[in-house]
């Protein structure tokens, strides 16, 4: 096998290795989320426990000293009352051996009174007054034992019970330390078990609960990431109302919805396909019917004379829609070339377009000035116009539409106000349904009739829109449907503006 260098780029074989590995789940029950949550949830139980291991062992170093006192006020206590008599070495010494003391001191009535002492030390280290400690003073003296401890004399004084009288003994702090240090040990192995225990109950509840239903999600993401047509990978949830649920029923939304967009795409590339071949013929029959229509026009008849321009214009837009037909789903349409165009011309070629049949009882009215001009492309806009009257006269001529005295009608009504110019195509038509309307400029879903693609309204969106211009549906209070097409006049550059003013002068 060769060794590729350091400096090498990676192959295609692994950046697709790389991809799955990141893509792929963890393995077992603690492999991913699981693991951390459990590990996570034992290092803060430890924290917690840490945190409450200082007051913890420094109120059991208070405990012992006070035992410790308050046995040795019980000795003190007891030797006090033999007075005059004094207690022999050997009882003393018996008696600071079974309070772990080396001398025991009796306050009472601002008097102090040695009862029992052996091996007295010369000095004392630490002195500690157990009458009233502050929790900080206690924990700082407990830490301080601990670390510092061992092999020090302290002196522990304090009073015995509610009387005013008070006992204070000398004694070393080893076998406080070694009291503390075996106190510690059992705190630590009771927190590692308490940790343990809370992070199994804790993992197994949040693994059902929460790493479950996160684990079926990103599975189901996988299987459809690797075959997203196959409906059998569309992810099904269990219907709840948290977060996870409603999060798998928008994911089975999303995957549903992109189901219908690779339909439709593969349709649409089928429909490419299909549409250049159509194109590339359609366009040599349309080359031969234009050399034989430029004959019409030396014909003597004058019907031949007057039908020969506009078939002529018709057949020139034919061959220039075939020449533009698969301009559909690129960027966009081609850049307008703008000028400005007489709206009269653009409808009468419309009409003439539709072969309105007078025995149709259908109306083409026109409202607007003779002399409006629109700063447009006049093959684009002739194609927006057209395709929103077709539409029309579609709607007016369905099956049952137009009973007998109904009023049949499209009016194409237009007005200049400032520099855009407001174009209404408006019909007496039975009106667009609904699911039309949701997916209004949707192509192949916005057809309001059986068979159509929505192609239309799609293409006279993308033409108004090259244009700056803005087309909407129009709600109106009598039936029938409405569009509203604006487009505005191009701003004059500084250029422009330079030479016609030295045109002028």
């Amino acid at each position: 096998m060769p060794v590729r260098d350091q400096g090498d780029n990676p192959s295609a074989e692994d950046l697709a290795a790389g991809e799955a590995a990141r893509g792929r789940c963890p393995s077992g029950m603690f492999g991913g989320l699981s693991g951390k949550l459990l590990w996570l949830t034992v290092i803060f139980i430890m924290l917690a426990e840490i945190l409450i291991f200082f007051p913890s062992v420094a109120s059991m170093r208070l405990r012992w000293l006070q035992e410790r006192l308050n046995t040795a006020a019980a000795a003190a206590i007891v030797i006090d009352g033999l007075q005059p008599v004094e207690l022999p070495r050997a009882l003393q010494k018996e008696t600071l051996e079974a309070t772990g003391t080396k001398a025991i001191v009796l306050r009472k009535e601002g008097t102090s009174r040695l009862l029992a002492t052996t091996d007295m030390p010369t000095s004392v280290d630490e002195s500690y007054d157990l009458t009233d400690v502050p929790p900080l003073t206690a924990i700082r003296d407990a830490l301080d034992t601990l670390i510092f401890g061992g092999s020090r004399m302290i002196r522990v004084y304090g009073p015995v019970g509610d009387t005013n009288t008070g006992v204070e003994v000398v004694m070393k702090d080893r076998q406080l330390r070694t009291a503390m240090f075996g106190y510690s040990r059992n705190m630590l192995l009771l927190s590692v078990l308490i940790s343990l225990f809370t992070a199994t109950l804790i993992f197994f509840a949040i693994n059902r609960i929460l790493i479950g239903p996160i684990r079926r999600l990103t599975g189901s993401m996988q299987q459809f990431s690797s075959d997203p047509e196959n409906p059998a990978h569309i992810y099904i949830g269990d219907g709840g109302r948290d977060e996870l649920a409603v999060a798998g029923r928008n994911l089975t939304s999303m995957q549903m919805e992109l189901q219908k967009t690779l339909k439709q795409q593969k349709n649409l590339a089928a429909l490419g396909l299909a549409v250049s071949k159509i194109n590339h013929d359609m366009r040599n029959i349309l080359a031969s019917a234009q050399l034989m229509s430029d004959r019409l026009v030396d014909v003597e008849d004058p019907m031949v004379k007057s039908f020969a321009p506009k078939l002529l214009r018709t057949i020139d837009r034919a061959v220039g829609y075939t020449t533009e037909v698969l301009s559909y789903g690129k960027a966009s349409e081609s850049a307008p070339r703008r000028r400005h165009v007489r709206l009269l011309e653009l409808t009468q070629d419309v009409k003439d377009m539709l072969a309105i049949e007078p025995q149709s009882g259908i109306e083409f009215v026109e409202q607007f000035a003779s002399d409006l001009e629109v700063d447009a492309d006049g093959e684009q806009l002739f194609r927006v116009i057209h395709n929103l009257c077709r539409n029309a006269l579609q709607a007016l001529t369905s099956p049952g539409e137009g009973g007998p005295g109904a009023i049949r009608r499209i009016t194409v009504s237009a007005q200049r106000v400032g520099s855009v110019v407001s174009i209404t195509v408006d019909d007496t038509g039975p009106g667009m349904p609904l699911k039309a309307r949701q997916n209004l400029f949707a192509a192949f879903r916005g057809s309001a009739r059986s068979g159509g693609t929505g192609l239309g309204l799609t293409i006279a969106r993308e033409l108004v829109l090259a244009h700056g211009g803005t087309i909407a549906l129009v709600e109106k209070p009598t039936v029938g449907t409405q569009f509203r097409v604006e487009i505005p006049d191009r701003p004059v550059s500084l250029d422009d503006y330079r030479n016609r003013t030295q045109s002028e002068k």
